[in-house]
């Protein structure tokens, strides 16, 4: 039996939108919001990199004032649905879906028909520290390099990786890799070795101003930060990547399986 306070889904109900659309059921909303909903549905009609009317335009249409559309079109930019070009909006393309899986970034790129990049900040070495070593399978003090590049969607800046590795296990990294390629191809092809598994974990974080500056984005972007920690086929430690991916530009995929406990059918 439908509980009485329930209502019917439309028939364009979305089961990944917020339930009743977001509006609480007292029915009162923000004028802002009301504005967004609007605005979205605006959105919705338009293709990928069609402009958005002005600000001073939305408020006339929506009789509002150009504050609340600004606050508005804040919301929808941080939600990666509009974009910032010149001194307008117009229509963002979809989010990239980055599986969290041991494929490498150039992998899930070229999955979704989009051509991945890196651009090379810097290859640095130097003595391991002591809240390093553990990670990459060295004593404090040998030498590890720390890879760092921005990453690239077809030629649009969406994030900046660095990795940490130890030297001995890649000493010629900075002679016979090529900076925008696959790390884990090279690996896998070049030096030859194999990777295991991993363990990642994912937050929300705001850039630093360098961050937000080599991505080319605002430090007020929430961006989804991930470390990695990687070992190889014999469960040794391998590397340590830390990954600033824009909040806007990304989302993440995860399949997810039965686990069956000891003794458990």
């Amino acid at each position: 039996m439908d509980h009485p306070n329930s209502d019917p889904s439309p028939p364009d109900f979305d089961p990944g939108a917020p339930v009743r659309s977001g509006i609480p059921e007292h029915g009162r909303v923000p004028k802002y919001y009301a504005v967004k909903a609007r605005i979205g549905a605006l959105i919705g009609a338009l293709g990928e990199g069609e402009s958005l009317p002005t600000e001073r335009d939305l408020a006339l249409r929506y009789e509002v004032s150009r504050e609340t559309v600004r606050q508005a079109l804040r919301e929808l930019l941080l939600e990666g649905r509009l974009r910032r070009q010149g001194r307008g909006s117009v229509v963002a393309g979809p989010k990239l879906e980055q599986p969290l899986s041991l494929a490498s970034y150039t992998e899930g790129v070229r999955r979704q028909n989009r051509r991945p990049g890196r651009n090379l900040i810097g290859l640095d070495r130097f003595p391991c520290p002591a809240a390093l070593a553990a990670d990459v399978g060295v004593r404090t003090g040998e030498p590890v390099w720390h890879l760092e590049r921005v990453l690239l969607a077809d030629d649009e800046r969406v994030g900046l990786e660095s990795t940490y590795v130890a030297v001995s296990r890649v000493p010629r990294l900075d002679v016979d890799f090529e900076p925008d390629s696959s790390f884990y191809s090279y690996l896998r092809d070049v030096v030859g070795v194999p990777f295991g598994d991993a363990d990642e974990r994912i937050e929300t974080v705001l850039a630093t101003p360098r961050e937000a500056l080599l991505i080319g984005t605002s430090p007020a972007l929430p961006m989804l930060l991930l470390h990695r920690l990687s070992r190889d086929g014999s469960g040794q430690p391998l590397e340590r990547v830390r990954t600033l991916f824009r909040g806007d530009r990304f989302s993440f995929t995860a399949h997810l399986g039965q686990r069956t406990e000891p003794g458990r059918a």
